[in-house]
């Protein structure tokens, strides 16, 4: 029965839409930043973003050196959020 619990609670690639402004697009990037003025060490902050939006969206919070790393929408983890 746990199967189908977690293939239930599974996010589809369709939940995740990129995060830029007025874009709807399928996200397949997750820009990880952490602000650490309001964040602790740990806090892993996740924009998702198209493949039009990853640089624009990365380059936003790294020019605060506030990026962590952009990686896969697949490779993201409990821990991020």
């Amino acid at each position: 029965m746990s199967g189908l619990f977690e293939a239930a609670s599974a996010p589809e690639a369709a939940d995740h839409v990129c995060s830029a402004k007025g874009c709807r697009a399928i996200a397949r990037h997750a820009v990880v930043w952490n602000n650490p003025k309001l964040h602790k060490p740990e806090r892993r902050k996740v924009w998702l973003a198209c493949d039009e939006h990853e640089k624009s969206l990365a380059d936003f919070v790294a020019l605060r050196g506030f990026l962590i790393e952009v990686v896969p929408v697949e490779a993201l983890t409990s821990a991020d959020g």
